[in-house]
């Protein structure tokens, strides 16, 4: 049966719980309403090998060439029987995915399942009373609060009623003296299905994934509590593989296993920890790589605005919030599941479940980039050489490009075109042999030391998170280990050195010295601090590549900040983040992180009312000619020095108010980069 032969039968069904993407039916009904798909069920799950006492309805999907078989073995017997395993087959794929409920405290539960069976069924008039005891009651006025069974019995109870023998009777407690309680108790709900938010962009947990390359399509994807959807529909107009659920919007939704789970901002609007620990559990529980979690960050600037709530706050609008510290998520997420969380932001993290997969992201993000200069021939090189080096000119050209990207050379499996090269030229020694005769080859050299520093920073990195052992390494790596440091010992052993080394305070001290004479552009406080533009990170001397790449492992990726400042003798870096600072004169700090590198903690300072973001000034000292404002800064800087108003030997002033007042007083104005008289 083709997918479109599927779509139209189940078109033609006239019974089954219809639902906006899928139809229910329990499989004694379905063989009499089709006997197509009855037949193709039968099949696919004796293909599965799933016993025919261990599925009991099927769920036919609407739009995708799906069907999922579900065990509910207390069906008949039990007024709201819990699933007990789902397993959802990809007749496009010939994919099949097994979800197993049996040891979860809250799974997913059934109502009117008179729907599900023919009106013949022995048990139709039952069920129909079962749905009618719970309308009667008033528990399925709001379906976001059913679908789970530990909602569904608190929902029973705090409505004033119990489940007595399958059954919804009124409590003997229920007396007018509890109105109160109940009224109380309805006040005390929190309106979760209300904290998903309408989108218009990627949410930032997906902006982590496609800044690190996990959106190349190359990666299955389920978001896990996706809302709306607007993130699947932005992803899917791309081509990617997504699919996903949510209790609230997409209930009936399968829950699948997926390369990659998306569990963005769903702990922290849920109020029970019990609740929040077993999502984190069960999203987890899907990865095959990787699973995203994300949770909202903020200071006691943004908390205190709210009315505390068990560990959160309620909003004005009855959700709630856990607010976390970065430490905090990172502390929850790694006792919770057992593992190492790494930070890709504020407030979001990569839990990996392929332990490869891991080591291949982390020694990414210490990778430095270079512009190499093209391969140049000399001329007065003659000889056949410069001949092998004409004719395959292309060839050598990507594989001088690998070797430079590498600091060594290829395996065969580290170059696309190493069979081509093998045919043509020879091996990978031979082929630089050739490009040495003609050319200059000292970039290699430099190449080389580069992979070096790099990896030493890696490694060190890797002992301050005490991260996977040599037998969990690619195999690149391990070649590189050898190429570079003879043994992983040899590498360890620097890697420790160079860690131990950020406490010493005099090193530190005389390494932003340094860097303060070898950098485009920054800024030195004698004795106290070097503050210098991220995108300078990669020029740092290695001590304080680690320096800084510690505090950014606890921080996150660095995407929303400018600034990054080292404190010299406090143990401390903090990440500065300005509004307008590629387009203003003068940017306002909105974010400011102190990691405190002794304390293993991290601190967020957020400028939001009441709080009056300072302003940056001096911004030349901290960016050189790369930045497309950089001459209109110096004249801007240099033209405020002339005022007096000033110190241009301090880093900070007045606020930007109190800047413009005093203007006024010498009749100017600032207009973008210029200073207007206002006499004029």
């Amino acid at each position: 049966m083709d997918q479109q032969t599927f779509h139209q039968h189940i078109k033609e069904l006239k019974l089954g719980k219809s639902l906006p993407d899928a139809i229910y039916l329990h499989k004694n009904a379905l063989a009499t309403e089709s006997d197509e798909l009855s037949n193709l069920c039968i099949k696919i799950s004796q293909a599965l090998k799933i016993p025919a006492d261990d599925w009991h309805l099927v769920k036919l999907f609407k739009k995708e060439f799906k069907v999922s078989f579900l065990s509910y073995p207390d069906f008949y017997t039990n007024s709201y029987p819990a699933l007990r395993k789902s397993t959802q087959v990809d007749l496009a794929k010939l994919s099949a995915n097994v979800t197993s409920y049996e040891e979860s405290e809250n799974p997913p539960i059934l109502h009117r399942k008179e729907l599900m069976v023919l009106p013949s069924d022995s048990h139709y008039d039952h069920f129909i009373v079962l749905t009618k005891e719970g309308e009667a009651a008033g528990l399925y006025k709001n379906p976001f609060k059913i679908g789970f069974k530990a909602t569904w019995e608190r929902l029973i109870k705090e409505s004033g009623y119990e489940l007595i023998d399958g059954h919804i009777v009124q409590s003997h407690g229920a007396k007018l003296v509890d109105a109160a309680k109940l009224v109380d108790a309805a006040k005390d709900e929190i309106d979760r299905h209300l904290t998903a938010i309408i989108r218009y962009e990627l949410s930032t947990p997906f902006k982590a994934l496609a800044k690190f390359g996990f959106l190349d399509g190359n990666y299955s994807i389920f978001d896990y509590g996706c809302g709306r959807g607007d993130d699947l529909r932005e992803l899917e107009a791309h081509g990617l593989n997504v699919s996903g659920w949510d209790p609230n919007f997409q209930p009936d939704a399968d829950l699948e296993h997926a390369d990659i789970i998306n569990l963005g901002f769903v702990i922290n609007v849920i109020e029970d920890i019990d609740e929040r620990i077993e999502a984190l559990q069960r999203a987890h529980s899907l990865s095959n790589t990787l699973t995203v979690i994300s949770a909202m960050i903020a200071g006691e600037s943004v908390i205190s605005k709210f009315t505390p709530y068990r560990d959160g706050v309620r909003t004005s609008r009855n959700t709630f919030q856990k607010y976390y510290t970065q430490s905090e998520l990172k502390f929850f997420i790694e006792r919770t599941l057992d593992t190492e969380a790494i930070a890709a932001g504020p407030g979001i993290f990569f839990v990996f479940k392929d332990k490869l997969a891991e080591q291949r992201h982390l020694l990414n993000r210490t990778r430095r980039t270079h512009e190499w200069n093209h391969l140049t021939a000399n001329r007065e090189r003659a000889g056949s050489s410069q001949l092998v080096f004409v004719k395959y000119r292309e060839l050598l050209d990507a594989f001088w490009d690998r070797c430079l990207e590498l600091g060594r050379l290829p395996a065969s499996d580290e170059f696309d075109a190493s069979e081509e090269l093998e045919t043509s030229i020879g091996s990978p020694k031979k082929a630089l042999k050739i490009i040495d005769a003609v050319a200059d080859t000292s970039d290699l050299q430099t190449a080389a030391n580069e992979r070096r520093d790099d990896l030493s920073v890696y490694f060190a990195l890797g002992l301050f998170n005490k991260r996977a052992k040599y037998n969990q390494m690619p195999d690149g790596l391990k070649r590189d280990i050898k190429a570079f440091f003879g043994t992983y010992q040899n590498a360890q052993a620097e890697a420790r050195d160079l860690l131990f080394a950020i406490a010493d305070t005099e090193l530190i001290e005389t390494a932003c010295i340094t860097a303060n004479e070898q950098l485009p552009a920054s800024y030195l406080e004698t004795a106290k601090a070097l503050t210098f533009h991220k995108k300078y990170l990669e020029n740092l001397p290695a001590i304080l590549r680690v320096y800084v790449g510690c505090a950014a492992q606890m921080f996150g990726d660095l995407e929303d900040i400018q600034l990054v400042k080292v404190h010299m003798h406090s143990g401390k870096v903090s990440f500065l983040g300005y509004e307008y600072f590629e387009t203003s004169p003068l940017p306002l700090l909105k974010e400011r992180v102190k990691v405190k590198l002794r304390d293993q903690d991290v601190d967020y300072f957020d400028y939001v009312d009441p709080f009056v973001p300072p302003t940056l000034y001096w911004k030349s000292r901290v960016i050189d000619d790369s930045f497309t404002d950089c001459n209109k800064q110096r004249s801007f800087d240099k033209k405020l020095s002339t005022l007096g108003i000033l110190d241009s030997n301090r880093n900070f002033g007045p606020r930007r108010d109190e800047l413009d007042q005093l203007l006024r007083k010498q009749n100017l104005e600032i207009r973008g980069y210029r200073f207007y008289n206002l006499q004029n």
